[in-house]
């Protein structure tokens, strides 16, 4: 088994839809990213990449490639979930942790789970997603923009799932 982490954070911006998790949230404001700035998916795959020991999102989805400019992150997760299996991991869980003041996340967080549960071929039970804000303090709690931790377990495919 191996652990890993991931984190990210992107600025509010206009004119961009807001999509965390897949999932495009009624906002006035979106991510300030190259690809879709879905900040939940992009910690999700740093922690998987992490925790396989290959290196970081950046690294294998470099913000300086036109080929990912405004990318759905779905595509890039499932393209980790590829590389994940060239290497003989899978997910055992994952738990998420999205930081913002707004806008309310409660309502979409059954819709964010569906889609992790779909993209990391897992069981609904293996994918926990929190929100929180952060009293007002910080960016985030400024209304600044929105920041996710991820923290995942891989196992071997050999092993029995958790």
């Amino acid at each position: 088994m191996r652990i890993g982490q991931g984190y990210d954070a992107h600025r509010f911006t206009p004119g961009r839809p807001l999509i965390l998790g897949g999932v495009e949230i009624d906002y006035p404001l979106g991510m300030e990213a190259h690809s879709d700035g879905d900040v939940l998916i992009h910690a999700l795959c740093d922690a998987l990449l992490g925790a396989a020991g290959l290196r970081d999102i950046g690294y294998h989805f470099p913000d300086s490639s036109a080929e990912y400019k405004n990318i759905d992150s779905r595509h890039l997760l499932t393209r980790v979930m590829g590389l994940l299996d060239k290497e003989g991991w899978m997910l055992g869980n994952a738990d998420i942790t999205v930081v913002a003041q707004a806008p309310k996340l409660s309502p979409h967080i059954e819709s964010m789970r569906e889609h992790m549960s779909e993209d990391l071929r897992t069981p609904l039970k293996n994918i926990n997603i929190k929100a929180t804000t952060t009293e007002g303090m910080g960016f985030a709690g400024r209304g600044e923009g929105i920041a996710c931790y991820a923290v995942v377990l891989l196992q071997t495919v050999t092993d029995q799932p958790l």
